[in-house]
């Protein structure tokens, strides 16, 4: 092996942020604060940012400043009614901005449209590009987001700026990532995150990979819900009261023959319930509305709940889809500069960016079940620079079910990921912001422990197989990683932590070539595996991936020779319950058939380096009788005990995902006993915690080990020692391996 060619592949693998920023940054304008001005700096060092900063915390004085000094032509995409107030702030800075409806009106410096009007511009001919409230991005098939992510890829600078990056999940986190040209979605999950398959969207960080992931999100976001998140003084940022009003009304409709109205349960039954129930929650707000002095805001999902507040409350405005977004536009402003009183409209058509803190009475007239759109509305009103207390009226239905509760839990998941966001992010970007940097927190340790039949090595295997003598290898048998599957550590030199599949392959590669070398000529070598379930998202379908064939042919492109290979029989019911994977449940067969499977087994390949063996390896009736090779012959092993492993709970660190398979001892028994004589050298590059060297040692057999994870080194060492403490020490002949 070439070790500069392995540490080129390994310097390669260690997430890089591209330089695309400005060089010479003018002073910022002065009517900024200070925490918004490093902000500012920041994103322009970055040339390709997120700034994920609350409603009220001056995203859009950010984003025009930044706008102003990128050279070129500059396009901001913002919501309805937003591009007027925008201008507005534009012009406090001294900034003009031309509102542009069509490429053809676009000119030199900043223009500003709607997210509506996309097709009708040629992304590729600015130079800068800016998002405001990027939760656009969220929808993972959406047209909007597509178009953007795929007409912005020559874009040389790009600004996404939302308050809610990831109300609900990390998703959208990918999404932004993807559109600043950071890494796409699908190589973030792999990297960061794992999935046991099926159709959920649910996918969970991977333990070790935490700390990794919120640095990588520094690396090109800044999250602030509040100047001290970055360690500046809060002094005009103080959130007003916000009261809660839970008004529930009684409803009179039935359906379906039943005497009594009952609580709706699914999606379509709830919103059925919203419809029926339309009359008495209309009745119900018009009476608080009309005799509550003050402007309000009634946010509406469905038209008819818009008309009918309109006909009951005297002097409201409603805002419909069919209006022209002139009128639309107009209303708003209206209504902000105090000439409406009432103003309805659906959070999906006014709910995002338009400040309208003159007002402090909000309304929401049944409630959908997008948390995203409950908390983009309600930030409206409720907003930094707010003065009165914001009440907030939501008028449900009795039988519209768990609607309320639904979103109160999304809330609380929303706050507890923010706090999360905030917790991880903080430190790291408050150091960031004001000028320092991210310092590598992976420390790579090597070192050895011996005892009269092993020797545990702890560290990179590609490395340390560098260093054992060509053709001194009986035998080796191992447990690698399963790709991206699971990951045990959080350093590059983890084969886990890969952002592809190729690139996993690759990492592996230098394994296979390295064992082939130190293996004697006609010895084996057997490697424990499954084929991995595929996701719909990261994949494009439902399927399996045929990871067993690829390490087959992995091998073979390095020269060794596929000798056999045995199918371990695992429990479906069991990968079920641990996995919901769809094409083992029980429900697909009523649903669709054609997408039910089989579980996965595991299998146990095992490949032969071409040459004459020197060392034959030879059984005798009595050692080997043929009733044992014949259950050692068969190509399925339905016989063996899923549990019987070494304990393996004292080696997992705190932040260790679910996922730690160590081979089973019987399994690594009859491979040990069949392709290896009593003294041989037995190779395990990926030890764990000396599974395989327990087996060994306790078979008469020398081991030799490595170990990337020193948590479980240091295990593994305890169960060499045993090992050896419950062997005949008088048969012990040391390892010079």
């Amino acid at each position: 092996m070439h070790k500069t060619n392995y540490s080129d592949f390994l310097a390669s693998k260690n997430i890089k942020m591209p330089d695309f920023g400005i060089k010479n940054i003018e002073p910022i304008n002065s009517i900024l604060f200070p925490f918004q001005r490093d902000i500012v700096k920041w994103a322009l060092h970055r040339g390709r940012a997120a700034i994920f900063a609350d409603c009220g915390m001056g995203k859009t004085f950010m984003q025009i400043e930044w706008a102003r000094q990128i050279p070129g032509k500059i396009l901001i995409f913002c919501p309805l009614a937003v591009a007027d107030q925008t201008r507005i702030e534009g012009k406090k800075l001294g900034i003009s901005i031309k509102r542009v409806y069509e490429q053809s009106e676009c000119a030199e410096g900043i223009n500003i449209t709607n997210y509506d009007r996309l097709e009708k511009f040629k992304l590729n001919e600015f130079t800068g590009i800016v998002l405001d409230e990027s939760s656009i991005l969220k929808s993972v098939d959406g047209k909007t987001r597509t178009t953007l992510i795929k007409d912005c890829q020559n874009v040389p600078y790009r600004l996404a700026c939302t308050a809610t990056p990831a109300p609900n999940d990390f998703m959208e986190l990918g999404n932004h990532a993807e559109f600043l040209g950071i890494m796409r979605q699908s190589e973030m999950l792999s990297m960061f995150f794992f999935h046991d398959g099926g159709e959920t969207q649910t996918w969970t960080i991977k333990g070790h990979a935490e700390n990794e992931f919120w640095k990588w999100v520094c690396s090109w976001a800044v999250l602030i819900r509040k100047p001290s998140d970055l360690g500046y003084e809060n002094n005009g940022f103080i959130l007003p009261p916000l009261r809660m009003h839970d008004v529930i009304v009684q409803s009179t409709v039935s359906s379906d023959g039943v005497l009594f109205a009952m609580p709706a349960a699914s999606l379509g039954e709830r919103i059925a319930a919203r419809r029926n129930s339309t009359p008495e929650r209309v009745e119900a707000l018009a009476g608080i509305v009309n005799k509550t002095p003050g402007q309000w805001i009634i946010w509406c999902n469905l038209n008819t709940e818009s008309a009918q507040a309109s006909k009951m409350i005297p002097g409201s405005t409603e805002i419909v889809g069919s209006d022209r977004n002139e009128d639309k536009e107009k209303a708003v402003v209206d209504f902000i500069n105090g000439d409406i009183r009432v103003l309805i409209s659906k959070p999906s058509m006014t709910g995002y960016g338009v400040n309208m803190q003159n007002c402090s009475n909000v309304a929401f007239l049944g409630l959908s079940d997008s948390y995203e759109q409950f908390y983009q509305a309600i930030r409206r009103c409720w907003r930094f620079g707010q003065k009165k207390q914001v009440n907030a009226h939501l008028v449900i239905a009795d039988i519209e079910g768990a609607v309320l509760q639904n979103i109160k839990r999304k809330e609380a998941d929303a706050m507890r990921m923010a706090d999360s966001m905030v917790k991880h992010m903080s430190h790291i970007s408050s150091g960031i912001i004001h000028g320092g940097s991210q310092k590598e927190q992976v420390e790579y340790k090597t070192c050895q422990k011996k005892g009269i039949l092993w020797r545990l090595i702890l560290g990179d295997c590609v490395e340390h197989l560098a260093d054992i003598k060509t053709d001194s290898i009986h035998y080796s048998v191992y447990s690698p990683p399963f790709a991206s599957l699971y990951s045990y550590s959080n350093s590059d030199r983890d084969m886990g932590n890969s952002k592809k599949y190729e690139e996993f392959c690759e990492h592996y590669g230098f394994m296979v070539k390295e064992l082939f070398r130190s293996t004697m000529p006609g010895r084996l070598t057997s490697f424990h595996c499954m084929n991995l379930p595929t996701s719909k998202f990261r994949d494009g379908f439902i399927g399996i991936k045929d990871f067993r064939g690829d390490l087959i042919r992995l091998y073979q492109d390095c020269g060794w020779i596929f000798h056999s290979e045995v199918v371990i029989w695992k429990d479906p019911v069991i990968a079920m319950q641990r996995t919901k994977a769809l094409g083992l449940l029980h429900k697909q067969i009523k649903k669709d058939s054609c997408m039910s499977r089989q579980g996965i087994p595991d299998y146990v390949v095992t490949m032969r380096k071409p040459g004459e063996n020197p060392e034959r390896v030879g059984h005798t009736d009595q050692s080997f009788p043929v009733e044992l090779w014949q259950n050692y012959a068969s190509p399925i092993w339905m016989d063996i005990n899923p549990s019987d492993t070494l304990q393996f709970r004292t080696a997992r660190e705190q932040k260790d995902e679910r996922h730690i398979c160590p081979l089973q001892l019987d399994v690594i028994k009859r491979c040990i006993e069949l392709w290896s004589n009593p003294g041989d050298i037995i190779l395990s590059p990926f030890a764990g915690i000396g599974s395989e060297g327990y087996q060994a040692i306790k078979m008469g057999r020398k081991f030799l080990g490595m170990e990337l994870k020193e948590s479980y080194f240091n295990v593994a060492i305890k169960n060499l020692e045993n090992a050896e403490i419950e062997t005949n020490q008088e048969l012990l002949v040391p390892i010079n391996a």
